[in-house]
Parts: structure tokens; sequence; C-alpha cells
């Protein structure tokens, strides 16, 4: 296969170029990954209210379905996220998510004295918030999961009475509902950063102001790999999804 001027590598996984004004931001396994896991978190709440609320289980019926729903979307929560992990895109933006740098804290204290002006909330590609609501949400997916194994095998910590799990898994339940709720309405409330995880791409501009470090911290990190500095023989640009 041929290459492209000024480059001497294989062209078969060079990324697409990105349209005039707009900047990838999302590859399209993550979207995917994002849609089923949110996909599988709405049955999982749907079937719980069911399951929880009363008139909506007189409503409903079919208990011991709603409840055979309930349980295989809780289990499948994470398979997404497994799948996706083969997509080298999906791994480094874990890798953001996971590293708070010295401007985040930065971004927490404006958060906390409710500055909005992006000036006074530096940001990588992910902010603050963002890092610790993924923290969060992946560790109350955890926590659910573990009690309710707890609920569906009783007697598997003999330790732990049943009572305790289901205690558990109603608090933390409750409390994913009111921070995806939350979580919803800020990404409504960003049409721009809505439209980053529908289509994948983001306006630079919006980016520059949203997320003033992203960019040039990918630009600084792109330099230090280019063929010839580190020799990783991989071209700034190239994405596997």
């Amino acid at each position: 296969m041929t290459s492209t001027v000024g480059w001497d590598g294989p062209t078969g996984n060079v990324k697409r170029l990105d349209p005039p004004g707009r900047v990838r931001r999302f590859s399209t396994t993550e979207r995917l990954v994002h849609r089923a896991t949110g996909w599988l978190m709405l049955v999982c709440l749907v079937t719980a209210a069911c399951l929880y609320l009363g008139p909506l289980a007189q409503v409903v019926g079919h208990r011991h379905l709603v409840s055979t729903v309930h349980r295989w979307s809780g289990i499948l929560l994470p398979a997404p996220l497994l799948i996706g992990l083969s997509s080298a895109a999906l791994r480094a933006d874990l890798r953001r998510l996971d590293r708070f740098a010295p401007y985040d804290t930065q971004w927490l204290r404006a958060a906390r004295g409710r500055v909005t002006s992006p000036g006074a909330r530096p940001a990588g590609k992910f902010n603050a918030g963002q890092k610790l609501y993924a923290g969060w949400i992946a560790g109350a997916v955890l926590v659910m999961m573990f009690t309710g194994s707890l609920m569906w095998f009783s007697g598997f910590l003999p330790l732990t009475s049943r009572t305790d799990a289901i205690l558990i898994h109603d608090v933390v339940a409750w409390a994913i509902t009111f921070v995806i709720i939350a979580h919803m309405r800020k990404a409504y409330g960003d049409p721009e950063a809505l439209e980053g995880m529908r289509t994948g791409y983001v306006g630079r501009a919006w980016a520059d102001r949203h997320h003033s470090k992203w960019l040039s911290e990918d630009a600084a990190e792109a330099d230090g790999k280019r063929p010839g500095i580190e020799g990783s023989g991989k071209r700034p640009g190239i994405e596997d999804d």
C-alpha cells in the first residue's frame, strides 16, 4: 500500500481527516460502549422501579419476568466496557479519566465557588467533574452487582444478612438514579458535548473554550511519539476504533 506524503509508514490505520473546524472527540467504539451501557442502565432502573414501587408493580405485573430482566441487565452492565477494551482509543480515555492533573484542583475550586467562567475551569479532554463522576459510577455499579448477588444467592456470605444487602442495594440505587438524572441534564444542557457523543466530533472553538488543555496535551503527546523521537513507529493521528 502506498504511503501519504511526508509519511513512510503504512496508511491502513491512518485517522480520517477531521471536518473543517471540528475535532474528533470519541471513536466509534467509545460511542457504542456508551450507548450500550446507557441502555442497560436504563433497563436496570426501569425494572427496578417496577419491582420497588407498588403501584407501578401492579400495573406492569409479570414480577418474575421483570425480576429476571433486572438481574441479567445488571450482570451484563460491565460487558460493553469489557468488550470495548479492545479499542486503543477507549483505553487511552480510561487512562485520562484515571489521572488527575494539577489544573483539575483549580477546576474543583472554581466549581465549589460556583465560578462558571471557562477560563477559571481549565480542563483536559475530561474535566475534574467528569473524572469524579466516572470513578463514582464505576464504584457504584460494582456495589450494586455485589449486593445484588448477595440478594440472589443469600447464603453466599453467611455473616451478611439479605436485609443488609437489600438496604445497601436500595440506597445506592436511589443515589445512582439522582446522579444519572443530573448527568443527563448536564449533557442536554450542552448541545456541543451531546453532539460529540452522538457523532464523535465537537467544534474546535468549543474544545478550546471548555477543555483548554486537551488539544495542546494531545499535540505534545503526539510530538513525543513521532518516529525518530521515541521510536514508537506510529504517526500522530492514527486511531484505533
